[in-house]
């Protein structure tokens, strides 16, 4: 199996590539002789991503053909409402392109899943930036084995989230430390979403695949012009 990661999702966007093992699934990943390979491309400079070519650049690093490609990842943020929406449109066109199966992950996971892979253990606060003054905020009880959110997603002012948690407590994100000077600058990586991609089967149609937002999507509507008579 070779499954694509795309993840847009913050100002560290990337590219990943998860090729499976030869002669078994992803899940196989871990036995002898039977360790996946994965290839990245990371760009750090959010107004400069050429999304297509960083693709190109990971499939020409495995040797692999597009129409190698089974599965496309997206990391749905919270997070860049023009990065996320970018990621998904890239996917939906490969589905109707080449009938590949689809999967959506929260970047929140992402970064837990990240803060694993680093080895940050404890209850640990995954906060990304909400604009107006707000914060995306879940908690993870992490440790070298387990990873379970103890807090689900909400949008909360930093003063509340200072309020609610203690001081010695982990924050990490790719922000984090704008808020909690004492916090871990932790980005989500399309490497961890192509390996959280290859545990799961809950795939689903692109026109299905939105950015995680929680806000309510208002548009106002301009006052009708007035024509000036003559």
């Amino acid at each position: 199996m070779m499954i694509l990661a795309l993840e847009f999702s913050s100002a560290q966007r990337s590219v990943a590539v998860w090729k499976s093992a030869p002669g078994g699934p992803p899940a196989a990943a871990g036995r002898a002789g039977r360790i996946p390979q994965i290839y990245e491309t990371i760009q750090t400079n959010e107004q400069g991503t050429k999304a297509l070519e960083m693709i190109e650049t990971v499939l020409a690093e495995g040797g692999i053909e597009r129409e190698k490609i089974n599965v496309v990842a997206v990391g749905l943020g919270p997070g860049s409402y023009t990065g996320v929406r970018a990621a998904i449109s890239i996917a939906q066109g490969w589905q109707l392109a080449r009938g590949v199966r689809l999967l959506g992950v929260s970047s929140m996971e992402c970064l837990a899943a990240e803060a694993q892979a680093e080895k940050i253990s404890g209850r640990v606060n995954v906060v990304v930036d909400a604009q107006r003054n707000e914060i995306y905020f879940a908690a993870y009880e992490i440790s070298s084995g387990n990873r379970r959110e103890i807090m689900p997603l909400s949008i909360l002012s930093p003063a509340t989230v200072q309020r609610w948690t203690d001081a010695n407590e982990i924050f990490i994100g790719p922000e984090a430390t704008h808020w909690f000077p004492d916090g871990w600058r932790v980005f989500p990586r399309a490497a961890t979403l192509a390996r959280l991609a290859a545990a799961r089967t809950d795939s689903a149609p692109g026109e299905t695949l939105e950015p995680i937002y929680l806000r309510e999507t208002r548009f106002a509507k301009l006052p009708t012009s007035k024509q000036v008579q003559p």
